[in-house]
């Protein structure tokens, strides 16, 4: 995707001299608040275990460098790539997939839904406030499309509000890999962080993913004596590696196969053509369930996600049942919005701490540090 060939932005801007329209984007993201947010929300670990595990914010620039590598080698935009990659987690609420979970709960019950793609959409488009001629900030078209896209495809019909992102047709290839470059980031170093924590036997992991445990014997056989976690770390490279390669290669094989010449014929395609092939979707497929049975309903993890899902379920019916509770921005667009939504915009952008001290300040929680985020 061209950044000349952009459907361009909602408000018209002059070109940069020196810089693509994709490149502004992806300096714009860079620059928000909601993108130096996500430095204070929980991946999965808190450092209640460690100072060394991944955040929002880390995992976020891991994906962008696994974006960048993917995009490059498919001949793709990488610096659209990259955008989306910056970009792709910025709508999430405090505590990770629980949180998102219990958000989505709660506005179902008002007859609403939430969602951390839709929600980064409302984050670009209305709450960052940066520049004087326009709200939001003014991202190109196929960067917009690429936050609600990347991951799913939207029906016109249950969703009229994003009738103008072509709804209908796929989105291009740099935003169609953004979503698996995702998923190679955390089941990989979910993995990593979990022996960290002392929460991964080794010995079960390989026992139970097959292939981790092949590539894990033939390191440890090239590399008799090692230190046991430099031996892992080998092992983890590999399986990453591996998993980037097969979506590289089958991509290509895909669009070699389909004919495809052009951005419209991608859009046009009957379905979506970046992804795994089915031995590399097995094995992906055998590491997140290993992680959802070991590591992310790990008695551990669990009490404290969710004792926080708690706090921020009743933080929620705090604000919404007692007017003048929120900041007035948000006050103010409770009068012309229904206040369940914007209370929900409220906690959505809300680090983990924030939440946590807001619910003391206002519902006396004690919960200190021992916030955790889960997948």
């Amino acid at each position: 995707m061209r950044a000349e060939r952009s459907r361009g932005r909602r408000y018209p801007e002059p070109s940069h001299p020196y810089r693509s329209d994709y490149a502004r984007d992806r300096d714009r993201i860079i620059h928000s608040r909601a993108f130096r947010r996500l430095e204070a929300k929980t991946q999965v670990f808190t450092t209640r275990y460690s100072d060394h595990f991944r955040n929002r914010l880390t995992h976020t620039l891991e994906v962008a460098q696994i974006a960048r590598t993917v995009a490059s080698a498919l001949g793709l935009n990488t610096e659209l790539a990259e955008a989306l990659a910056l970009v792709h987690d910025i709508g999430h609420p405090p505590f990770g997939h629980a949180g998102e979970r219990k958000l989505d709960e709660l506005m179902r019950e008002q007859g609403g839904c939430f969602n951390h793609n839709l929600h980064a959409l409302r984050i670009v488009e209305q709450f960052e406030q940066r520049y004087l001629d326009f709200g939001g900030l003014n991202l190109t078209f196929e960067v917009r499309e690429g936050i609600i896209k990347h991951s799913r495809d939207y029906s016109a019909a249950e969703f009229p509000q994003l009738a103008e992102y072509l709804l209908d047709l796929r989105p291009p290839l740099e935003a169609q890999l953004i979503d698996w470059v995702d998923e190679i980031a955390y089941n990989t170093a979910d993995i990593d962080d979990a022996l960290e924590a002392g929460l991964l036997d080794l010995a079960v992991l390989c026992r139970e993913v097959a292939f981790f445990g092949e590539v894990y014997a033939q390191v440890n056989s090239a590399h008799r004596g090692a230190r046991q976690k430099l031996v892992f770390n080998e092992a983890l490279k590999r399986v990453l590696d591996d998993l980037a390669t097969s979506l590289i290669e089958t991509t290509q094989q895909r669009v070699l196969a389909s004919h495809i010449s052009s951005v419209e014929d991608i859009r046009q395609a009957p379905n979506r053509l970046a992804g795994f092939n089915d031995a590399a979707a097995a094995r992906n497929g055998e590491l997140k369930r290993f992680l959802f049975k070991r590591i992310y309903n790990h008695p551990a993890i669990a009490e404290d996600r969710d004792r926080s899902v708690k706090c921020l379920e009743e933080l929620f019916i705090y604000y919404a049942d007692r007017r003048g509770t929120m900041p007035s921005f948000y006050e103010e667009l409770a009068q012309t919005e229904s206040r369940h939504v914007i209370v929900c915009d409220y906690i959505a952008g809300m680090t983990d701490q924030f939440l946590l001290r807001q619910h003391h300040e206002h519902l006396g929680s004690a919960l200190g540090d021992k916030s955790a985020a889960s997948q």
